[in-house]
């Protein structure tokens, strides 16, 4: 089975009724902590795929068993739209065009970054160890986590975009049409589809109910400096604002079940976030801290995989401070950048 695990409640009237819309979902297994990747088959012309999965024998099988159950089959895909750049979401786009043909929708920024996908991830990465050199990582963690990142880029594959999207472009099917928004934070091509008539938001991982997606501090799509990062949580924020709204009827988010009150869950992120950047303004007072000081206060002895998680959590919510004055930014004579409360 594709979903192991029936939704009830809200949830499972989010799942009727994007299915009478034509829309179902997927359940593909990944080789992340997050789980289940939810791939979501459009039953319009052209029949569309929304993500693909992570690039695994297993996660074909049952992608072209949830085809299956719908009475399709791989080589019937006339298109695949794609939410944002992340392994779990990309990594079947090209085999599923290889054998099918279909056209490739995402946004336009994100289409040179695909096309060079192991240039992308190679710059990535060298952009993410400047970070954490920067911001107090030990050097073995920083070694031990590019291999790893190494390791999982298997699970990803680059593809060619057919039909690059503008923010604001509508999406046209023979039965319905989208909406293109940009919505940056979680990474920096989050892109979600608005079926206005319907009232359906196709989120990708913009806004998951279950879980708080995680603002990761990544390389802008056309490059950058790592001393001049991108501020992902503010940008996060400020797209949350925007589809809060929009107050979707239904949102289907790439992992769990569907959200049908987006503006609570908002307001609810928000707090949280706010309730996060105080408990770490306290800690910044009286002596400078740089981030890794404080994800390490704040969580102890961290798992290498999750030292660039926890880093962009604590950078996320320092970041905010700045915006306010609350904080101030010092650099070291080694180069490590701490904060202090003002």
């Amino acid at each position: 089975m594709t979903d192991p695990v029936a939704p009830t409640g809200p949830a499972a009237d989010g799942l009727a009724t994007a299915a009478a819309a034509g829309i179902h979902r997927i359940r593909v297994p990944t080789p992340f902590l997050v789980g289940r990747v939810n791939v979501y088959l459009v039953e319009d012309d052209p029949l569309t795929l929304v993500d693909a999965g992570p690039n695994s024998a297993t996660s074909m099988v049952e992608l072209e068993r949830g085809l299956a159950e719908r009475g399709h089959q791989v080589e019937e895909l006339g298109r695949i739209v794609i939410t944002h750049q992340h392994h779990d979401h990309i990594g079947l786009v090209q085999l599923l065009v290889d054998r099918s043909g279909a056209e490739v929708c995402a946004l336009d920024r994100l289409a040179p970054w695909l096309a060079n996908y192991a240039g992308s991830m190679e710059a990535d990465d060298a952009f993410a160890e400047t970070v954490m050199e920067r911001h107090g990582i030990p050097r073995d963690v920083r070694l031990a986590l590019r291999a790893v990142s190494g390791g999982f880029r298997a699970f990803g594959r680059g593809a060619q975009v057919d039909t690059p999207l503008a923010d604001g472009a509508v999406l046209a099917f023979a039965e319905r049409a989208w909406r293109v928004h940009h919505r940056p934070g979680h990474s920096p091509s989050d892109t979600v589809f608005h079926d206005e008539e319907r009232d359906l938001l196709l989120g990708g991982d913009h806004l998951i109910g279950h879980i708080s997606s995680n603002p990761l501090i990544s390389r802008p799509l056309e490059g950058g400096d790592p001393d001049d990062r991108p501020r992902a949580l503010v940008g996060y924020i400020a797209s949350m604002k925007q589809t809060a709204a929009m107050a979707p009827g239904i949102l289907l988010p790439g992992h769990g079940d569907p959200v049908t009150d987006v503006p609570s869950l908002v307001a609810e992120r928000l707090r949280m976030h706010e309730r996060r950047a105080r408990k770490i303004a306290g800690m910044l007072s009286g002596t400078p801290h740089s981030a890794y000081e404080v994800a390490t206060e704040m969580w102890g002895n961290i798992a290498v995989t999750q030292a660039y998680l926890t880093l962009s959590e604590v950078l996320g919510h320092v970041d905010l401070l700045l915006e306010r004055g609350a904080v101030v930014e010092e650099r070291d004579a080694d180069g490590v950048s701490r904060f202090l409360a003002t």
